[in-house]
Formats: C-alpha cells, structure tokens, sequence
C-alpha cells in the first residue's frame, strides 16, 4: 500500500468511528444516515480536489470502501427473497380474504404505472424547456463503446412483448427465481408466495391443525428474518458513506458539465415528480413535510447505491415503523414497486432520450402523433423493468428500440449516467413508498398514530432510536 492511500483508508476509518460512537450514543437513525452522506461528500470532493480524475489513488481508495458500501448493498440482497416470502405469506394467512388481496394488488399497480406515465409526461415537458438534442452531442471512446453495447443488446429488447413480460412473472422454477437468475424473478417469488399463503388459508377450515402449524412456523420464520432485517439496517450508515464517496470520488467535474443542460434537466424533472408524490400523499390525507421526514433515510440509500431492489427491506421497514402502513401493502408495495412501473429509470429516463434522439432521425418529438405510442410503449415498457443497476438501460432500449430510434445515441449521455441514475433511484423508491401509502389510505388501513408519532425504525432490542 502507498502512503496516500493509508492516509485516505485513516480517513474513511475515523468517520466510520464516529458513526460508531453515535449510534452507541443512540443518536437517531436518521441523524447518522445524514451525518454519513453528508461526510461521504465532503471526504468524495476532498479526494477528488487533491488527485483528480483519473487517479490510481482514488481507484484503490474506491476498491476498499467497495468492500464497505457493496458489502452492505449485498447483504440487503440477501434478506430481499425471504423477506418478501414471508411477510407476504403472514399477510395472506392474516388477510383470510382473496378478495382484499386482489384490491390491494390492484391498487398497487395501479398507481405505480400511473404515476409513470406522469413522469414520462413531466420528462418530455423538461427536454422541450431545456431544448434538448442529441444532434450536437460529440462521442468519446468510451461513449463508442457504449453505444456498441447498446446495439448489442437491442434485439433482446425487441424481443419484449406486454404478453411475454406477464408470462415471465409465472414461477415455472420457483426456486431459481430465489436466486434471483430473471429481470422478473422478485415478482415471480411475489406469486409463488401468494400460492402459498392461498392454500394455507384453503386448509384452515379443514385441516384447522394443520392450519395452525404452518402459521406459527410462519410466525416464527417471520420474526427471524425481521430480525436479520433490523442488524442489517444498523449498517446504512456506514454504507451510505461509503457508497456517496466512492462516487463523488470517482466524478469527472469536467463531463458533469459537458452535459450541464441534460443533468439540470433530469434533476428538475425529478424533483418535480416527488412533488407529483406529496402531493398524491397530500390527497390522501397526509402530512406532506412530516412524510418526507421520515422516508428520507431510504431515499439516501436509495441515492447512494442506485438499487431499487436493493431498498426493499429498508422500504417495508419503514412503511410499517414510520409511516403506519400495514405489512401486506408494504410489501407488495415495495416488491412490485422494484421492478414495475419505475418513475425515474422507466418513466422519465426513455422519455427524454426519446425526445432527444428524434430529431436525429428528422422527426418532430413534440407532435400528438409521436407523443401518444410513446407514453403508451413507457406504460407498457415500465412493467418488468430490474430494480438493480441497468433498469433504466433495459427500458430505454425497450422504448427507443419500439419508436424506430437509434439506440447507440444513448451511449453519448454514459459519462454522467452514475449521476443521474441516483436521482432515478431515489425517485423509483420514493414511487413505490407512495404507492403503498396512498393503497393504505384508500383502503383505510394507515395506522395515523404510528405515522403521527416521532419513533423510528427500530434497530436495537435495547436501543428505540428517536
């Protein structure tokens, strides 16, 4: 190891020992997620002040708190299946009602590819303000290469179909989807789980013994995984640190503002659909500013690691900590919310590179004739979008590649994709937070004093982080 690095590595400790000593001291959990991102940012800007971008230094310096900020986005992997599988089966087998079960999907879904399409509409209006066009964008090597593998992946993206995207929601192995192999294997272990809690509540009259035991071994295996859930979660912190160094670290300032116009343009179409949020949170009766409040820490996450999927435990664990929404609906919320109806990756991302790439090709973007089979293929296209890395890729394509695009334009926006694709991230999540809460007010079922109170989520069996 060279001495910067060890200086940098010392560095990283200490505010990690700090992290440590402030949940020791039960500072909020909210608190410490801030105080993480917050010196996350300024250690990222330091690094990148003193050695630039490339830099051996800082690659190594990222290598190492990789093993810190993916160490933790891993190990949320982990819990993500048998999360979803027993809270969803506990919720059934308390439900007793496929009836409700169907409302509550119904919903779901719903206001996720809803809201959308609505973000799509805000996307387009975003690059007609900012007057957006591929047609002056220069390409590097890089960028090249970009585009390569985008034409390379575009007849996997033709081959899309809505027919074929609800098929591969059907679990023909079950248990390969828990390893999570296909794009579509979160909600394939969504229905697999339905099955099962269905039948349990099938033989509850019959065989009310049996009945009885597989709900307490449910129980059981609930609070377990619960408990995984909660040690795990201790760590944001530390991981949200880790991640927004890296990635302020790893920046080029000079290619953010190449593309100054197209990062302006997708932050304001962004904040402008979590406002569309609020104020959806806002009809539904809710206190708008406290809602923010109390999301926020899985927004950071969300923003650091750039993985909708990633978030779902962290994002049903709030649900039902802080904002008072039964477990059912948060769980269907968040699952469905990963990998269907995605505001930033498939709603506001392919509509402005849409947009954007039109022109190239002498067509007018902002006619009724292009405008109306877009926002239709964006509404199609949302459904089965992955909640990792690349969803947005994979939609774009999908998009681009319906509208007669050339895809390989897309490659030219790679330089600040990272950048944006937190903000995407941050916003998919806030979608499907949304989704179960405003599900949970229609159906009436919020628990108002557990959304009304300042508790958090609660980390510690000795420790009411407040």
């Amino acid at each position: 190891m060279n001495f910067p690095l060890l200086i940098n590595l010392a560095l990283a400790l200490a505010v990690c020992v700090l992290l440590y000593r402030m949940q020791a001291g039960h500072v909020s959990f909210t608190k410490r997620v801030f105080t993480g991102l917050g010196l996350g940012i300024v250690l990222g800007a330091g690094l990148q002040a003193v050695y630039g971008t490339p830099s051996t230094t800082i690659a190594e310096t990222n290598a190492w708190l990789d093993v810190v900020g993916s160490g933790y986005v891993k190990l949320l992997q982990m819990i993500i299946i048998p999360l979803i599988m027993v809270s969803i089966v506990q919720a059934i087998l308390k439900l007793r009602n496929a009836a409700s079960l169907g409302t509550i999907s119904t919903l779901t879904i719903g206001i996720l590819i809803l809201t959308t399409i609505v973000a799509a509409g805000i996307g387009i209006l975003m690059a007609k303000l900012f007057g957006l066009s591929a047609a002056g964008l220069s390409a590097s090597s890089a960028e090249l290469a970009r585009g390569e593998y985008l034409q390379g992946n575009l007849a996997a993206a033709k081959d899309i179909s809505l027919p074929g995207m609800i098929l591969s929601f059907i679990p023909s192995n079950p248990f390969l989807d828990m390893t999570g192999a296909r794009k579509t294997s979160t909600i394939a272990v969504v229905v697999f789980s339905i099955f099962i809690g269905i039948s349990a509540t099938g033989i509850a009259g019959k065989k009310p013994e049996v009945f009885q035991s597989f709900s307490e071994f449910v129980h059981v295996a609930h609070v377990i995984v619960m408990r995984i859930v909660t040690l795990v979660l201790r760590l944001t912190p530390f991981g949200v640190f880790a991640l927004m160094t890296k990635m302020v670290a790893g920046s080029s300032l000079q290619d953010i503002l190449g593309l100054a116009s197209f990062v302006a343009a997708s932050y304001c179409a962004l904040a402008l659909m979590f406002g569309v949020h609020l104020l959806l949170v806002a009809g539904s009766g809710l206190n708008p500013l406290r809602y923010v409040a109390k999301i926020f820490p899985v927004l950071a996450f969300a923003f650091t690691s750039r993985t909708s999927a990633g978030a779902i435990p962290m994002s049903v664990a709030t649900q039902t900590a802080r904002l008072g929404t039964p477990e059912g609906i948060a769980n269907f919320a968040a699952s469905f919310g990963a990998t269907i109806g995605q505001n930033g990756c498939a709603g506001i991302y392919p509509a402005m590179l849409a947009v954007m790439i039109a022109p190239t090709v002498g067509i007018d973007p902002f006619t009724a004739s292009f405008l109306l089979p877009l926002l239709a293929i964006i509404a199609f296209g949302s459904i089965g979008v992955a909640g990792v890395g690349g969803g947005a890729t994979f939609a774009a394509l999908i998009v681009l590649s319906a509208m007669d695009l050339p895809v390989a334009l897309a490659g030219l926006l790679i330089s600040v994709e990272p950048l944006i694709d937190m903000g995407r991230t941050a916003l998919n999540v806030s979608g499907s937070i949304t989704a179960g809460t405003v599900t949970s007010r229609l159906l009436g079922q919020t628990d108002l004093r557990v959304f009304h109170s300042d508790a958090e989520i609660n980390l510690d069996s000795e420790e009411r982080v407040a």
